[in-house]
């Protein structure tokens, strides 16, 4: 809904705010909320506070925009979060521009709709919104759209990969993992957000620890001490591959010709 409090109209907010309830999680599910209204801004991020509170099994990463504009050019920088809560009545930018964003940008963000009116519900269907819920929401429904949106969050995520490290086992997103390299017979997993996670010595072989991982149609194995993730190649050469982050990963000669056909291949499928 439009709306000023104070002059701050348009203001952006973009603060990260982490809470911590358990460990067990290397990704924080991220949840960005969207509303051009101070004062209703304001309070969903009471009510998602009051929710983080009540909730012990996760960690969470919350991110406030008041500017949908500034929200809708970091998703189209594929910056995106796991969960999104939007008004659908905004300047610049209505909640159903940034959802159809989304399921352009690959459609696995669960979306909930605040708004103060019914006559878009048609509107969010078309984009899948997990829920539609009217101003002023109550505390039960917001809850009960949050239990929703974490549930179809988490599936969407889909399978994670077991590291066992110094501090236990970690569950490592397939889709956050950039590459793995085996360095002297320990896992060093480097992520898509910088993170490198290191296992603890591994007793069966580097081919042996990846093949469940080599299962999954996004994974190639380019070198006897490297694998990698597809979606994240920047630039194939002939003796390396650059990944988004800049590292480059060698590509041993026995393998050079099957890594350039299986990449070419997965290009092609992507834009089928």
């Amino acid at each position: 809904m439009t709306g000023s409090a104070g002059g701050t109209k348009g203001l952006l907010f973009a603060k990260a705010l982490t809470f911590t309830n358990s460990y067990d999680m290397l990704e924080p599910m991220k949840i960005v909320i969207c509303d051009d209204n101070i004062e209703d801004l304001i309070k969903t991020e009471k009510l998602l506070q009051k929710y983080i509170k009540a909730d012990g099994e996760h960690e969470f990463e919350i991110e406030k925009f008041s500017d949908p504009s500034k929200l809708y050019e970091k998703i189209e920088k594929k910056e995106l979060a796991d969960i999104y809560v939007l008004d659908m009545i905004m300047s610049e930018k209505t909640g159903v521009d940034i959802g159809s964003l989304l399921g352009r940008a690959g459609g696995k963000a669960v979306i909930i709709y605040v708004t103060s009116s019914d006559d878009f519900a048609l509107e969010a269907y078309r984009v899948h919104a997990a829920r539609y819920l009217l101003k002023p929401v109550r505390e039960e429904e917001f809850f009960e759209a949050l239990d929703h949106a974490l549930s179809c969050a988490e599936t969407k995520k889909g399978p994670v990969y077991l590291v066992k490290t110094k501090d236990g086992f970690l569950s490592l997103p397939y889709s956050r993992i950039e590459y793995i390299e085996n360095a002297s017979r320990i896992l060093d997993v480097h992520m898509a957000d910088g993170t490198d996670i290191k296992s603890i010595f591994i007793r069966k072989s580097f081919d042996a620890e990846i093949e469940e991982l080599l299962h999954d149609r996004c994974f190639l194995q380019v070198h006897k001490s490297f694998a990698i993730n597809l979606n994240y190649v920047k630039k194939l050469t002939q003796n390396s591959v650059i990944m988004e982050s800049g590292k480059s990963v060698p590509v041993s000669k026995a393998r050079s010709a099957v890594v350039k056909r299986e990449y070419l291949l997965f290009v092609s499928e992507q834009y089928r």
